[in-house]
């Protein structure tokens, strides 16, 4: 099978969420968190795979055994490299495992089996094309089956102190936080963070995201992602305070992958739409990254004032760059007053993104566009692209500064609520009337934000 990759770190935890890692310094790093569903006994429930923290995969009862027994034997060797041997003692262990559940299944067909499923595990993680073909599962349709969002966006860090004061180190022109209720409240500690990651471990959330405000304006950020580790961790942030003894602890804390958020590659247009002075602190703290090994990508909110983005674009790939995100703007916040000065059509944004797209193609990036709405499903799907959908209390949630649960990260208001995650118990909030509803969208309701329906800022 050929798994011979050093093993960083296996767990499986008693809420039913396992973890392994291979080859974590790369390159090739293949992390699998494999997620039960809400019923185990049900063996017609798919379970879910997440690769490397973006790629999730529904897998049956069959192939969750034994992706579980295989990765029960690999901790084995938690923090070793597997030799030849090994990997056959592993297979065998697998294999005995295995046919005590499927007595009848001969020991040939688990091997093929097992070879099969980490054949596609590989090749979807490193980038490849998978020989097999695929079936597509709606995460809606899936939801019944899930006890929890598979990402958790943590706002560690709030956009005023308890004075109300300021204290992001940018003013974004075009912050969705900015001015809503639950992004100025006062801050959990260090300790209070902490206990509510293990929640979130408790009710079976996979991955976190550590966002704010700005995350890293916080001296225990990556105190806080180690204590996360368990799970697939992200960080979403300006770029300003990257220096490389932040990365480096960072990296060292286990972080899996970073965001950076640059507007433009020109100085005076990025500038202007942070609201601050700090281009040349976020170029370098991206160039920081990258030179730490950090799995890091860099996302371009587009309007008027960056429609050059193909510019940005040569600028990001000459940093060492391969995974870029571009998006229209979040109408909430102080996107909410100026979102249609400097709005973008429809025709302009997919102009940007065929140019975009044909040299992310040209020069091996990867590129996502994640606005849901913005841009009609038929024009992505022609250009190779994912359909980005609303996923508000199914596929992500958000947790505010004081320990507030929102529906997502966008949705900030005082009607937002769905409970304080360090004392409402979590089936308690995933089942609140207004989750629920969200989750009841079609497939259709969901490709549009309903933030900028309610906004009107949804394009026909």
């Amino acid at each position: 099978m050929g798994f011979k990759h050093k093993i960083a770190q296996y767990r499986e935890y008693k809420y039913g969420v396992s973890h392994c890692t291979f080859n974590p310094d790369g390159p090739g790093v293949v992390r699998i968190h494999l997620v039960p569903p809400k019923f185990r006994l049900f063996r017609s429930s798919a379970y879910i795979v997440i690769l490397n923290g973006y790629y999730l995969l529904p897998l049956g009862y069959s192939w969750a055994l034994i992706l579980s027994y295989f990765m029960k034997e690999v901790n084995q060797f938690d923090g070793k490299p597997i030799t030849e041997a090994d990997e056959e003692a592993i297979v065998s262990r697998t294999v005995q495992n295995v046919r005590k559940v499927y007595r009848s299944a001969s020991e040939e067909e688990i091997r093929e089996d097992m070879a099969a499923l980490l054949d596609v595990l590989f090749a979807i993680a490193q980038g490849g094309e998978p020989d097999m073909e695929i079936e597509k599962l709606s995460i809606r349709a899936y939801g019944k089956h899930m006890t929890a969002p598979h990402r958790m966006d943590l706002m560690v860090s709030a956009m005023t102190d308890g004075e109300g004061h300021w204290q992001c180190n940018q003013k974004c022109v075009f912050c969705y936080a900015a001015g809503q209720k639950m992004a100025a409240t006062q801050e959990l500690s260090t300790q209070q963070w902490k206990q509510a990651i293990d929640r979130l471990d408790a009710a079976r959330v996979p991955m976190v995201t550590f966002t704010g405000g700005e995350p890293t304006q916080r001296s225990d950020i990556a105190e806080l992602v180690g204590h996360a580790k368990r799970m697939v961790t992200r960080l979403n942030t300006n770029g300003v305070n990257l220096t490389p003894e932040l990365v480096r602890d960072l990296k060292a804390a286990g972080l899996d992958s970073l965001q950076v958020t640059l507007y433009s590659h020109d100085e005076a247009v990025h500038n202007a739409l942070v609201g601050s002075c700090h281009f040349a602190d976020t170029i370098q703290g991206i160039q920081n990254a990258v030179a730490a090994g950090l799995d890091i990508s860099v996302n371009t909110p587009l309007c008027q004032k960056n429609a050059d983005y193909d510019k940005t674009l040569a600028f990001i790939h000459s940093l060492g760059v391969r995974f870029v995100t571009v998006s229209g703007l979040i109408c909430t916040g102080m996107a909410d007053i100026n979102h249609k000065e400097y709005d973008l059509s429809q025709e302009e944004l997919c102009r940007i993104l065929e140019t975009a797209k044909a040299f992310c193609n040209e020069k091996d990036m990867e590129m996502d566009f994640t606005s849901p709405g913005l841009i009609p499903k038929e024009k992505l799907e022609e250009l190779g692209m994912n359909v980005p959908m609303c996923g508000a209390a199914l596929s992500n949630m958000a947790i505010a500064p004081d320990g507030t649960v929102v529906p997502c990260q966008s949705w900030l208001g005082a009607d937002a609520g769905l409970g304080n995650i360090l004392t409402v118990p979590f089936k308690k909030i995933w089942n609140h009337p207004m989750a629920v509803k969200l989750r009841r969208m079609t497939q259709e309701q969901a490709l549009s934000c309903p933030f900028r329906a309610k906004k009107g800022g949804d394009r026909a």
